[in-house]
């Protein structure tokens, strides 16, 4: 058994890059989560499909070189490469001071760029739990940060009949995890 004194979770502040007003997500996570159940929870949390690839960068500084994402990608990468379904949270935190900040990838041809911030340890159970957030998510597919900010400022139409960007609603967010896509 656990003790009651042991911070078993983590808090995570998710954000996109390159969009004002900021679209984020602050949720706890069980420190146990492998890096694809996480993925899974950010996918869940921002209000993503999980329909294209992703990964998490991090390193030294600007150097962004070191990988940690599926097998497929190992090929791909300039620094060391860790497999997402081995690597918890817990090992990738260990005992390092928070805040520690890393950078979430979705979707390489849209370019979906996520910081991500574990900011405190906490005592808790059960699985992912959503804290706070602001504004909805990009429609899947739109075209990426630039095309999102045009439509928001007016300058092309929304794709998407009944988006609203300001959107947001912590009851909605369901952990859950989806069937996993197929391999291709």
């Amino acid at each position: 058994m656990s003790k009651t004194s042991e911070q078993n979770r983590v808090v995570v502040k998710v954000f996109l890059y390159g969009i004002q007003p900021q679209i984020w997500r602050r949720f706890s996570i069980p420190k146990e989560l492998t890096f694809a159940q996480f993925s899974d929870a950010i996918q869940a949390a921002m209000g993503w499909e999980n329909k294209h690839p992703h990964e998490f960068r991090h390193g030294k500084g600007k150097r962004l070189v070191d990988v940690i994402g599926p097998l497929g990608l190992h090929d791909q990468v300039l620094g060391d490469f860790q497999d997402e379904a081995v690597l918890t949270v817990a090992e990738f935190i260990g005992k390092r001071r928070l805040p520690i900040r890393i950078l979430y990838r979705y979707d390489f041809a849209d370019e979906w760029i996520h910081e991500i911030v574990f900011e405190t340890r906490e005592e808790g159970t059960g699985g992912p739990e959503i804290l706070d957030g602001a504004r909805a998510c990009p429609p899947e597919d739109f075209g990426g940060t630039f095309q999102y900010m045009q439509a928001l400022h007016g300058e092309i139409e929304w794709a998407h009949p009944g988006y609203d960007p300001e959107a947001f609603d912590a009851k909605s967010v369901d952990f859950t995890p989806r069937k996993k896509r197929k391999s291709s």
